[in-house]
């Protein structure tokens, strides 16, 4: 019997979302249940592993995208947890671009909010499967059908309920697996490792009914067979169903609901047992287009054996000044020492070191394959959006573009010594960070910077502090805009 190919047990999926809609707490709660971590570390006490940043753990909010792996049932998550500001909306950008899979994150209270909009049209950009988990269930004011309703209208989605409710706000229970029909609830004093399994009760058992019955007919919808069979009456099986799910789901057809509470860790593994059953494995997706260097197209796929494909899709300044790049490896083995051809610039590099990432943490590994996010030293001529490759096969792949800037500020050192380092540190930020842009403005002769937004420039001034040791004299934000002559 063939044995059956690793790559299906891997999931590269995002968490993605409105600003504090729940991302980081419901990966702390991932972490936890899956065994990656020993400690639930909470936003609000600035102990998240993931916002490992001080400005981030200041703030409470994400600002840089942070990747992290686990395992659950045997398969492998590689996880990045996105920022929900629209200041850092790149980070989403550039993280989508190189994933398989996306959880989409709203709260019960405030449903689709405008970034959440944003977010979840740029994985539909790049065709992203996706499931959505209504959060914060026992919040006052929670409704999780206006949720659901929201998904249809706001995002032209076809939401599928795999689990809802039972009850909310301070009366929330546990939620109803409508694919099992069973009731799943967590005792307090277990901080949501340890899942009862139920019966579901009377108060619950029709509403239950009526959610199983439009789970039949919705999935039943998207395959032919099945609705003959749903038609005529028939009984379809719970793995059935699963298959025909996890079909959908990849084609885009549908995305599967979930609901819970991830602060009061509730509703947390029937998440993590739909991103296994769902959620596309690196094979299940179409081959990546590319184009090598005589711009003939060419198909990727995610075979060991085939030359090395791997984008660029994140730059990260390390200790000393030096650059680690985020690789998403298509195709091909990277290993340390491997020479790799820049395809932007015909450049050679050597591979220094392959990291495995956990957050603000490395290992060392001695090689990567196809499928995996993994952060490389080296790679000197690296910038977000170039393509790595073998020397035998020179391919590029979609670049990633970002943003232009909104508003500028203008910067100038403490002492005239202090010029050279502040431009020093300015141009590494900006190949970290592709909407962050530096010029000197040749009519004042100031250093001016753009970004995104007035956090996005006042975190990147508190960096050069932490980082660099400067402390710069910030002028007033000006808005870029243009004007032109409107009559004669």
């Amino acid at each position: 019997m063939a044995k059956a190919d690793p790559k299906t047990r891997l999931r590269n999926i995002g968490i993605i979302a409105h600003i504090d809609a729940g991302k980081t707490t419901l990966t702390e709660r991932i972490l936890y249940y899956t065994g990656r971590t020993h400690k639930l570390g909470e936003v609000h006490d600035g102990e998240a592993t993931m916002d490992f940043l001080p400005e981030e753990q200041t703030r409470g909010i994400t600002i840089m995208s942070a990747v992290t792996s686990c395992e659950w049932r045997d398969d492998t998550i590689n996880i990045i947890d996105t920022p929900g500001h629209v200041d850092f909306t790149i980070e989403v950008e550039r993280s989508l671009r190189v994933l398989d899979g996306a959880v989409g994150v709203f709260c019960a209270v405030g449903g689709v909010q405008p970034q959440s909009e944003t977010v979840w049209r740029q994985a539909d950009r790049y065709r992203v499967p996706k499931l959505a988990f209504i959060n914060k269930i026992d919040r006052v004011g929670a409704d999780f059908d206006k949720a659901v309703q929201e998904l249809r209208d706001k995002l032209a989605a076809t939401p599928l309920v795999i689990t809802r409710p039972a009850g909310q706000e301070d009366g929330f229970k546990g939620v109803i697996d409508l694919l099992n029909m069973r009731l799943y609830t967590w005792p307090d004093d277990s901080l949501g490792a340890e899942m009862l399994e139920g019966d579901i009760p009377e108060a619950f058992r029709e509403e239950a009914e009526r959610g199983r019955r439009d789970l039949v007919e919705t999935v039943a919808d998207t395959d032919e067979a099945l609705m003959d069979r749903y038609l005529q009456d028939e009984e379809i099986g719970v793995n059935e169903l699963r298959k025909a799910i996890r079909a959908a789901t990849i084609s885009l057809k549908l995305v599967p609901v979930y609901a819970g509470a991830a602060l009061r860790n509730k509703g947390v593994q029937p998440l993590l047992d739909g991103i296994v059953d769902y959620l596309p494995a690196p094979p299940d997706l179409p081959p990546i287009e590319a184009v090598t260097a005589g711009d003939k197209p060419v198909l990727i796929e995610p075979k060991d054996q085939d030359p090395l494909a791997a984008l660029v899709f994140k730059i990260q300044m390390m200790e000393q000044g030096r650059k680690m790049s985020f690789l998403r490896i298509y195709s091909g083995r990277l290993r340390e020492g491997d020479e790799v051809v820049n395809s932007r610039t015909g450049q050679k590099d050597k591979a220094g070191r392959v990291l495995r990432l956990n957050a603000g943490k490395r290992d060392r590994i001695p090689e990567a394959v196809s499928g995996d996010l993994v952060g490389v030293v080296g790679l000197r001529s690296a910038v977000t959006g170039d393509t790595f490759c073998s020397p035998e096969r020179p391919v590029s792949l979609e670049s990633i573009t970002a943003a232009d800037p909104v508003i500028s500020v203008a910067v100038e050192p403490e002492t005239g010594a202090d010029q050279q380092r502040l431009m020093d540190a300015l141009t590494k930020m900006t190949e970290e960070d592709p909407p962050f842009k530096l010029k000197v403005d040749s009519d004042t002769g100031q250093t001016v910077i753009s970004g995104m937004g007035e956090l996005h420039l006042e975190v990147l001034v508190q960096r050069l502090g932490r980082e660099f040791g400067l402390n710069p004299r910030v002028g007033k934000t000006q808005v870029v805009h243009r004007e032109t002559v409107t009559r004669p």
